[in-house]
C-alpha cells in the first residue's frame, strides 16, 4: 500500500535544478492525496516562469512511480521567494525588483523591459513595470496608454496595459515638455515612484533605467534593494563598450547581474530567410563570458518588434505565438529562474553559486 510518506520519501530524491536542493526540504510539495494506486500532489515552483518544469515534472512523476502508483496526478502552484531586504528598507509588498540598464542609449533597453515584464505576467505573476528614464520617458508609448493616474487616498493609481501595472513621467508630464531636473528632483521623483504609487503586492517590478551610469541608478540603489539587473547590449564594438561600463556599475552597487542580452543580434531576410549579422554577432556572449556572468539570449532585429514598440502592442502581447515572442518568454523564464536563486540564497544566508544563471555575489 502506497502511504504519504512513500510518496515524500520518493520526491525526496527530486532535486530543484537551479537550487539544487530536494523538492521536500524545499516546502514546494502539498496537498499529497492517495487513492489506491493513484497519487495526487501539488508542485509549488518558486516561479510561475519556471524554464525547467518541465524536467522537475517528469523526475517527479518516475521517482513517484517507484512506489508502485499506476496514475500520477501533479497539479502546479507558484509562489515567488522574496527579496527580504525589500520590506526591511520600503513598506511596498514587492517581492523582487529587477533593473533593467544598458551603458548607452539606442540599443533597445526599454523594448526588452516592456516584453520582459509583459511575458512574466503572462506566466501568471503578479508584474509592475516603472519607468525611471524621467528625462525620456517612453513605456507609455510602447504599453499603448496615454492617460493622466488617478489618487486615492494620497497615492498614486498605475495605470494597467497588457496585464502589467505602469508608473512613468510620462503620464505626468505632457509629451511636448522637457523635463528639466537636477539630481535632489530626480532623487525625489523616483523615490516617490516607489512609496506613492499603489502597487498592490508584486512578484515582480521591472525597473527600465535611463541609459547610462548617472543619479538615477544610483538614486535607485540607495533607495530599495535591487534584487538583480540586466544588462542590455548590441552587438558591434563601440556598444559593448559600454556594456562592461553597465556590469561595473552594478557590481559597485553591489547588485547581482541576472546577466545580458543581445539585442538587434542579427536580422532574417523575410523574403528568403537569409541570416544576415548587421552589427557583428556575439560580442555579448563573449562579455558575458569574460566577466562571469550569464548570457540570456539574442533578440533578433526584426520589424515586427519595432512596429509593436511603436503602436503600444509589445510582440509578446500582440503576437504570442510568434518565434520573436518566444525570445523574449525564453528571456523572462531565465531571469525569473535567477531571481529565485538569489532569494532564496538571500534567504538562507548562503551563495548559491550553481546552476545554469552564473551570478556575481552580492
Amino acid at each position: 500500500m502506497i502511504t504519504e510518506q512513500n510518496v515524500l520519501d520518493a520526491l525526496s530524491r527530486v532535486q530543484e535544478p537551479e537550487l539544487h536542493r530536494d523538492l521536500v526540504t524545499l516546502k514546494m510539495i502539498k496537498d499529497v492525496r492517495i487513492a489506491g494506486e493513484a497519487v495526487n500532489f501539488t508542485i509549488v515552483l518558486t516561479t510561475p516562469a519556471c524554464p525547467l518544469r518541465g524536467q522537475i515534472e517528469s523526475e517527479a512523476k518516475a521517482a513517484v512511480a517507484a512506489t508502485g502508483a499506476k496514475q500520477i496526478t501533479i497539479k502546479w502552484d507558484a509562489n515567488v521567494p522574496s527579496d527580504a531586504r525589500i520590506s526591511g528598507k520600503l513598506n511596498i509588498p514587492v517581492r523582487s525588483t529587477i533593473a533593467v540598464a544598458s551603458g548607452k542609449g539606442g540599443v533597445g533597453k526599454t523594448t526588452v523591459a516592456v516584453n520582459l515584464a509583459v511575458a512574466l505576467a503572462q506566466s501568471g505573476a503578479q508584474v509592475g513595470l516603472m519607468d525611471a528614464d524621467v528625462y525620456g520617458p517612453n513605456i507609455p508609448i510602447m504599453m499603448g496608454v496615454n492617460e493622466p493616474p488617478r489618487s486615492v487616498n494620497g497615492k498614486i493609481l498605475p495605470l494597467e496595459a497588457h496585464g502589467v501595472k505602469l508608473m512613468s513621467m510620462g503620464f505626468l508630464v505632457p509629451p511636448e515638455q522637457a523635463v528639466i531636473w537636477r539630481g535632489p528632483m530626480l532623487h525625489s521623483a523616483v523615490r516617490q515612484f516607489l512609496t506613492d504609487v499603489e502597487w498592490g503586492p508584486l512578484d515582480y517590478l521591472v525597473i527600465d533605467l535611463p541609459p547610462g551610469t548617472g543619479d538615477v541608478q544610483l538614486t535607485l540603489a540607495q533607495s530599495v534593494p535591487l534584487t538583480g539587473g540586466v544588462v542590455v547590449a548590441t552587438p558591434q564594438d563601440v556598444a559593448l563598450a559600454d556594456v562592461l561600463k553597465g556590469i561595473m556599475m552594478f557590481k559597485k552597487l553591489e547588485v547581482p547581474v541576472l546577466g545580458i542580452v543581445e539585442n538587434m543580434s542579427y536580422f532574417l531576410c523575410p523574403h528568403c530567410g537569409e541570416r544576415t549579422e548587421i552589427f557583428a554577432h556575439g560580442g555579448a556572449q563573449q562579455m558575458a563570458a569574460q566577466y562571469g556572468v550569464a548570457f540570456l539570449g539574442e533578440i533578433p532585429l526584426d520589424v515586427s518588434i519595432r512596429v509593436g514598440g511603436d503602436t503600444g502592442a509589445p510582440i509578446t502581447a500582440a503576437q504570442p505565438d510568434s518565434p520573436h515572442a518566444k525570445i523574449f518568454r525564453e528571456l523572462s523564464q531565465k531571469i525569473a529562474a535567477a531571481v529565485s536563486v538569489l532569494n532564496v540564497q538571500s534567504s538562507q544566508g548562503a551563495l548559491i553559486t550553481g546552476g545554469s544563471i552564473p551570478v556575481l555575489r552580492r
